[in-house]
């Protein structure tokens, strides 16, 4: 009797020790972690900020050339772009444009949403800022604004796509932040993130343009709070998310007013298919009719000849 007590108690702390090995992480889990730790730290700012950004949500069309960039694809279909090339990208980004001087350098951003940014960009580096690329502005050199920059930065290849076509005729490089549908043929460098909303647009010209300024020594304070202003950018979206709330009593009528159209559809569905019905009822009774005429005239004809 002692000996089996001690068998379960051997067979109690047994199974505390399988337990307690199961709750140790693997060798290859702690190497995992350790590489996202690693990764973390290398990125230009903490994970969170691309995030909050908003910097890695594409859109649900891909286009070939940004195939590479995408990380993989959310349940209603939206891409999400690979946050450690996105900082890769930023950073090569930077590199090629300080070795321009500002005065060579020109960005150009039609959408309305990077404006804010723009100018930011434009304060802090000196480089030529364009919000709408003037046609033929930097290859038609009988024009009076004629320029001649050494290289382009556009927040979207699309949109922007006239002064993207003119570097390729005067052979300059062409520096883009694309997005998941974004043509990318004529761009040197890739910058893949969301391009459409302020905050992200303006977190990624924020850090291009912090690295410029660091990599040439300009000794220019770049403030993140001149580019986007996350908060703000978190109250509209809770404000526009208000307004668009709808109270219980509100979705009960609407529910109620979508029965009685889709039964006031079931209705004139059946009365249509009635009306059919009893169109061909009538046509098959007028051609009955008709038959029967003809029958009856047959039958006059043959009696007729008998007669004869």
């Amino acid at each position: 009797m002692p000996r089996k007590k001690k068998t379960e108690e051997e067979k109690a702390e047994g199974k505390e020790v399988v337990e307690e090995e199961k709750e140790k992480p693997s060798e290859k889990e702690k190497i995992e972690k350790a590489e996202e730790i690693k990764e973390r730290e290398e990125l230009l700012v903490p994970l969170e900020e691309y995030i909050n950004a908003a910097v890695h949500l594409g859109t649900k069309a891909i286009t070939p050339g940004m195939r590479r960039f995408v990380y993989k694809r959310r349940a209603d279909g939206i891409a999400v772009l690979n946050t450690k090339k996105i900082d890769e990208k930023i950073n090569a980004a930077a590199s090629l444009l300080s070795q321009y001087s500002p005065e060579d350098i020109m960005v150009c951003c039609k959408r309305e949403t990077g404006h804010k940014a723009l100018e930011s960009f434009g304060r802090v580096t000196g480089a030529r800022i364009f919000r709408r690329y003037p046609a033929g502005l930097i290859t038609n050199s009988k024009l009076e604004n004629f320029y001649e920059p050494k290289i382009l930065l556009v927040v979207d290849p699309w949109l922007d796509k006239n002064a993207v076509n003119d570097a390729v005729k005067i052979k300059i490089p062409a520096i883009g932040l694309c997005d998941a549908n974004n043509p990318t043929g004529y761009v040197e460098i890739i910058v893949p993130c969301n391009n459409k909303t302020a905050k992200s647009i303006g977190l990624v010209l924020y850090l291009i343009a912090k690295l410029y300024v660091e990599k040439r020594g300009l000794g220019e304070k770049v403030r993140a709070g001149d580019f986007y202003t996350l908060k703000e950018a978190a109250e509209r979206r809770m404000i526009k998310e208000e307004e668009f709330k709808v109270a219980p009593e509100e979705k009960e009528k609407e529910r109620e007013e979508t029965l009685k159209k889709i039964k006031e559809k079931k209705a004139e569905l059946e009365a249509k298919k009635a009306l059919l019905k009893k169109k061909a009822e009538e046509k098959l009774a007028e051609e009955g009719k008709e038959e029967s005429k003809e029958a009856k005239s047959e039958d006059i004809v043959v009696g007729k000849e008998k007669e004869a």
